[in-house]
């Protein structure tokens, strides 16, 4: 009898502490807006690398770039270094800024937002708590699916940070292939918390295409400034 008593204890405890499905799917919504109201511009430094075949240790091709962010504007990206293959430069690791000046610009930025209006979203059930630890800090865990297919846009999951909804890290498949050439891209990025907003640190994106091979670009964020809106 004591047994059935414990157990029973421990699972009226764990649905007790599971988290309101609607209610962080909310959190989330609003740290997102947030972020982009009162977040009017920022720069940091990117350094972007790109292996190929099995090496992950000695990169083909590097650059690095200061990324300017402007709100209603867009990004704008200055080439502060590059070295190694001048055709993965050009053909790669330049395309790859262009998109992301195009993805950032103004009517466009919101469609790639970790939001409900852009993802279908579900907690991930976990035992005991539906809270995971993850990068020292306490999590939600959900499973997000595009409304529309994109290559920005990935089926995977999010984790979302239980105190105030903010991205603490994104991993999955693109939704969309960027050409009939390319395979399957996994996504993975990792986000900290600097002035209470979510600021990518680290990204790494594998694919394999039928011309190239495998391929993996790691993307490491430093140096952040923001100039954020002040209270009134």
């Amino acid at each position: 009898m004591a047994l059935i008593v414990a157990v029973g204890l421990r699972a009226s405890t764990a649905t007790a502490q599971q988290p309101d499905q609607a209610a962080v799917i909310h959190q989330i919504d609003a740290a997102v807006a947030g972020r982009f109201d009162n977040v009017l511009g920022f720069t940091d430094v990117e350094h972007y690398s790109v292996y190929r075949g099995e090496d992950e240790t000695h990169p083909a091709a590097e650059m690095t770039v200061r990324d300017t962010y402007k709100k209603g504007v867009g990004k704008e990206y200055t080439v502060l270094s590059e070295s190694g293959s001048g055709i993965i430069l050009r053909f790669g690791l330049k395309p790859l800024i262009d998109n992301e000046k195009t993805i950032n610009l103004p009517g466009n930025v919101e469609k790639s937002w970790f939001t409900s209006a852009n993802y279908e979203m579900k907690l991930k059930p976990g035992v005991p708590t539906d809270i995971e630890k993850l990068n020292g800090r306490d999590c939600y865990v959900l499973a997000v699916k595009p409304r529309e297919e994109a290559p920005n846009l990935i089926v995977g999951t999010v984790w979302a940070d239980v105190n105030g909804g903010t991205l603490v890290q994104i991993e999955g498949v693109a939704s969309k292939s960027p050409s009939a050439f390319a395979g399957t891209t996994h996504m993975m990025r990792q986000y900290s918390n600097i002035s209470g907003f979510s600021m990518a640190m680290h990204a790494r994106a594998e694919s394999a295409s039928m011309l190239f091979g495998r391929t993996v670009v790691t993307i490491d964020y430093s140096d952040y400034r923001l100039q954020l809106r002040q209270n009134k």
